[in-house]
């Protein structure tokens, strides 16, 4: 078994390829050893150049080893998908950041805030989707009697049965969590900006992200719907039991992202690979643009990666959520995705532990994969970060 990593490559590139070397042991060890996780695949590149490339372990519970093309739900690592679809419409003049979401969602017209039903401050606008300042929460938040009625009526469940108009209706009955602006709270968000998407387009979400995004960028494996022909290529999902044992979660022969009538949510339906997604994140790298095919200005990914809470404060000082997807001490958020303040790399990952981030300024792109719920389990993510951060030796 090798360690993945071009040595050749790493060196010409600026990276020590020995310390490179070291941080892949590490996660053999730690993580694909010791049972911990199931399986993973490492991509690791600086100035779109690979210079670490890792598949290890089992796709399945049935022991098959993990392919190099091997499918993934990457649930969360879809927002910044959906939030790339809604930028490209703003560059389009078909809508703004500032524009009040019951613009197009008139359905929130008669929103709340709290069980006791207090008027809201200002209405919710379109930015407030992007950065999760809208009020919304998620059910897995276990944090508030709303988030309650959210498991009530499964709003952030993956196979909810639902069109997206039955979605909104549904979420329209429930108040707020605060007033837009004032708090930052991990939430459905990104599901009603699919929505917003839907409804500017005409178009379902599926078939926006294969137009504007999938096709022009060549991602051939990316979709809400797991085909027939790829399903060999589905790994396993796998979660943690109340022991701390990992259980199988969704098989991925006759997985749940087979089944057709779906919600497509914005927030977290889609399935993707490696591959795919470093072609996304080499788009936004490159300032919106990759192999001749530009999706947004470079000036609008330089306005997305950019901090966007209230006062330009970090998640700690405004978050009201008990789980997301990253850290909050010096971390902020963009029109998409968390950013830490003083390096500027911009991330975000995904409920079963998937995981990408972007140095613009070192020119990094690193893409995690694996399926394990939660994504809190384990530290791995700061674990990539730091080792890679180690590993260089020239600075951009």
């Amino acid at each position: 078994m090798t360690d993945g990593v071009d040595r050749a490559a790493a060196q010409a590139a600026g990276m020590d390829p020995d310390r490179l070397a070291a941080l892949v042991d590490f996660l053999d060890r730690t993580y694909l050893a010791s049972g911990k996780l199931p399986h993973m695949q490492l991509l690791l590149s600086r100035d779109e150049q690979p210079l670490v490339t890792v598949t290890r372990g089992a796709a399945r519970a049935s022991g098959e080893p993990l392919r190099a093309d091997a499918l993934y739900r990457i649930a969360s690592m879809t927002k910044p998908v959906t939030s790339v679809a809604f930028m490209m419409l703003v560059e389009q003049g078909k809508v703004a950041l500032d524009t009040p979401v019951t613009d197009v969602i008139p359905e929130f017209a008669s929103l709340r805030v709290g069980l006791d039903g207090a008027a809201l401050a200002r209405p919710m606008l379109m930015v407030d989707l992007l950065r999760h300042t809208s009020g919304l929460t998620y059910g897995l938040q276990r944090r508030t009697p709303i988030d309650a009625r959210y498991r009530a009526l499964d709003l952030d469940e993956f196979q909810q049965k639902r069109t997206s108009d039955e979605f909104i209706a549904d979420l329209a009955t429930l108040p707020l969590e605060f007033s837009p602006g004032e708090q930052w709270n991990y939430s459905v968000s990104t599901d009603v900006l699919g929505v917003v998407v839907e409804r500017l387009t005409g178009q379902d979400l599926e078939s926006v992200f294969r137009d504007r995004i999938f096709g022009p960028l060549g991602m051939v494996d990316t979709t809400f719907m797991l085909p027939d022909a790829k399903a060999d290529r589905m790994t396993d999902a796998w979660r943690l039991d109340e022991t701390g044992a990992r259980e199988v979660a969704d098989i991925g022969a006759r997985s749940g992202w087979r089944r057709e009538g779906r919600f497509l949510s914005g927030g977290g339906g889609l399935v993707s690979g490696v591959a795919d997604y470093h072609r996304f994140a080499r788009m936004l790298l490159r300032g919106g643009e990759l192999d001749g095919a530009r999706l947004l200005r470079a000036e609008t990914v330089a306005q997305m990666r950019r901090n966007h809470l209230p006062g330009g404060g970090d998640l700690a000082s405004l978050s009201s959520a008990m789980f997301s997807e990253a850290d909050y001490q010096g971390v902020g958020f963009g029109l998409g995705f968390a950013m830490e303040l003083e390096s500027q790399e911009y991330y975000w990952g995904g409920v079963f532990s998937t995981y990408f981030w972007i140095d613009p300024v070192e020119r990094l792109i690193g893409i995690f994969m694996t399926q394990l719920l939660p994504s809190s389990a384990y530290p791995v993510r700061a674990q990539l970060r730091a080792g890679v951060r180690e590993a260089l030796v020239r600075r951009g």
